[in-house]
């Protein structure tokens, strides 16, 4: 049986959704999230990339926290979503070694977790790696809605309100969605020094 192609909607639409929206098309949920070889159907170059927040985002950020909920909802199971999760880790852009500085890490996070600040005009942009899967993909979640943000945009932003919208600290143990929150702690730590 041939597959439908699944077009990009968005210039910033990552191989994940376009996985989520080709199982949505098959009737199936995400559970075979990264294990089809044939998921990305004539996509650019951009598409296929390593996450990297070089350009301000296209979309606002409840937008991006809209999109997010719409390609949990796909998802169905929290396996599956957690499955998203780690896959969005995978996509992150390598952390330079220089980041991986005792500085750079955010205390309160179950496993090792880098986060570097950069300043881009009035924006802000984070490149963050972790040693753990899970830790990094909830890092690369939090970097698809902060990073090439405003100061304003970040701390105008209820994390905790968007974090159970998404149901993820319910699907955490105590100890990982602690990490979460101190993740996003240190966000916007960084986005109040630059205000």
């Amino acid at each position: 049986m041939e597959r439908p192609a699944v077009e990009p909607t968005g210039p910033g639409e990552s191989a994940k959704a376009r996985t989520l929206l080709r199982g949505a098309a098959d009737g199936q949920s995400g559970r075979n999230l990264g294990r089809d070889p044939a998921v990305v159907v004539n996509a650019a170059p951009a598409y296929l990339a390593p996450m990297s927040y070089a350009v301000p985002p296209a979309s606002s950020i409840d937008a991006t926290l809209a999109e997010l909920v719409e390609e949990f909802d796909l998802l169905g199971d929290w396996e599956g979503r957690i499955e998203y999760v780690i896959e969005l880790g995978k996509d992150l852009a390598p952390l330079p070694d220089a980041d991986r500085a005792e500085a750079n890490k955010v205390p309160g996070c179950a496993a090792q977790v880098w986060l570097a600040v950069r300043r881009d005009g009035d924006r802000l942009r984070f490149l963050a790696d972790s040693d753990s899967a899970l830790s990094k993909g909830n890092i690369a979640l939090l970097l698809r809605l902060y990073s090439g943000r405003t100061p304003a945009e970040i701390l105008g932003f209820d994390a905790r309100a968007a974090l159970d919208r998404l149901g993820l600290p319910s699907a955490l143990t105590r100890q990982r969605a602690n990490g979460l929150n101190a993740m996003v702690g240190r966000i916007r730590e960084a986005a109040l020094a630059a205000a």
